[in-house]
């Protein structure tokens, strides 16, 4: 087992091996840092952004506009998804209300925050937006694999519905809410920095890609890009650990 995960890390570092060096060679093609910048200048840039006065603000605003609209969609996404999994009216009028969420482009959805809110609230809302139709789905097909047996059974022994849905529910369907979550993570960090970039707000990783940009600084904007990989990986590898330690038959 040792020697698997060894092998299967060994592939990993090779495989961003591989994407470097094609990132190298095709600087080289390109010889244009106005264009394409070397992966050296453009670790010099992202070192350069650690020792700006104002990193862990821009850092820290998005991040808390990331963890604001997680919360409020884990906690709706959660409680509406139970409710729509154990009740079948509720599921049929949530559903179209999900479809459309997930179906409506992200552009719009910003364009019109932008109108309806101040700058500081439009990254929060699409997050919510984004998050929150994984995290519901999810929770939904979760409670739709519950053994319906042990429902049944409790239903035989007049169990109460809250200690159903707290002893039956709940353990069956966390794996499919951490799920949800993970997801939910990778898809809300790319939504809520594209709506950094079109609202500009003070403080945000977005914005300061979108004047990078204007300024034709093409180092600096790959090098922000860099660190949202970063942080959206380190958020879906807490989200990874905590269901280890709560998912414990896994």
């Amino acid at each position: 087992m040792k020697n698997s995960n060894s092998i299967k890390r060994i592939i990993s570092v090779i495989s961003v091996l591989v994407l470097i060096g094609i990132w190298k060679v095709a600087s080289m093609l390109y010889q244009s840092d106005l264009i394409l910048p070397s992966p050296e200048s453009t670790i010099i840039a992202t070192l350069n952004l650690f020792i700006n006065e104002d990193f862990f603000k821009v850092i820290g605003a998005t991040i808390f506009r990331g963890i604001i609209g997680f919360i409020i969609s884990f906690i709706l996404g959660v409680s509406l998804g139970i409710f729509a999994g154990t009740n079948k009216y509720f599921d049929a009028f949530l559903k179209p209300i999900l479809v459309t969420i997930r179906s409506t482009p992200v552009i719009s959805l910003i364009l019109l925050a932008l109108i309806w809110f101040k700058v500081d609230f439009v990254a929060i809302f699409i997050a919510f937006l984004t998050m929150f139709p994984f995290i519901c789905g999810n929770v939904i097909d979760g409670i739709k694999n519950v053994d319906q047996d042990l429902v049944e059974m409790s239903g035989i022994y007049q169990i109460e519905n809250h200690k159903i849905i707290k002893e039956v529910y709940l353990p069956a369907i966390t794996p499919f809410i951490f799920s949800g979550a993970s997801g939910a993570m990778g898809f809300g960090w790319r939504a809520i920095i594209i709506g950094e970039v079109l609202s500009q707000p003070q403080f945000g990783i977005g914005t300061l890609m979108q004047t990078a940009q204007t300024y034709l600084l093409v180092n600096e904007v790959i090098a922000w890009t860099i660190i949202a990989v970063i942080i959206s990986y380190l958020f879906e590898l807490i989200i990874r650990k905590v269901e280890q330690s709560i998912v414990i038959w896994r």
